[in-house]
């Protein structure tokens, strides 16, 4: 087997892939990505290829310098009729998100892309449908008292896997891609080379 390096310091990313006994150690690429986000915006992107195109410009940064090894890098966007939601800077941004989300069906879309010798080799986009309960502000608040900060600004406003699952009336799509890592397609792609 290769050894992977996973461009991100997302412990849910790392936590998937140990649970499916991928191997692998942590480079995080640091991009700026929000100032990535917001040129691919003004390029009139679909909310799927800003997420691919984030996750690739992760993967390949962190395989230039780790030439010879397989690099993983991963993205996930919100997507809100359109409008790209980002990972809240404080509380206050935080409650400002899930009182947009609140009641409404999002996108949300997680890429993932494999890089080596700095160059893509492999990506997939997956994409997953949630739909809000409606929640009055008390709600949200106790909701948002829960999570800690570092929950809070890693994951954007919810946690799936944790209490994040309790705001929603409806999910349509796969858990992984919901969390920031299709893993089934990534272990398909691995498992071939």
């Amino acid at each position: 087997m290769h050894k992977i390096i996973l461009a991100s310091k997302s412990k849910v990313r790392k936590k998937i892939l140990d649970e499916n006994n991928i191997e692998c150690k942590v480079f995080p690429s640091n991009a700026d990505e929000e100032l990535v986000k917001k040129s691919l915006i003004k390029e009139n992107l679909s909310p799927e290829l800003i997420s691919k195109n984030l996750a690739e410009l992760k993967a390949n940064k962190v395989s230039l310098k780790f030439n010879k090894e397989i690099v993983i890098g991963a993205d996930s966007v919100i997507d809100m009729n359109g409008e790209l939601i980002s990972k809240p800077k404080n509380r206050d941004e935080a409650l400002k998100i899930l009182k947009k989300l609140n009641g409404k069906t999002h996108n949300l879309i997680s890429s993932v892309c494999i890089s080596k010798n700095g160059s893509m080799i492999w990506h997939y986009t997956d994409k997953a449908s949630l739909t809000m309960k409606n929640m009055t502000e008390a709600e949200l608040q106790k909701y948002l008292s829960k999570i800690t900060d570092e929950a809070l600004y890693a994951y954007n406003v919810y946690q799936i896997e944790g209490e994040g699952k309790s705001l929603f009336l409806k999910i349509k799509g796969d858990e992984d891609t919901i969390m920031g890592l299709p893993i089934k397609k990534i272990k398909n792609y691995l498992e071939k080379l």
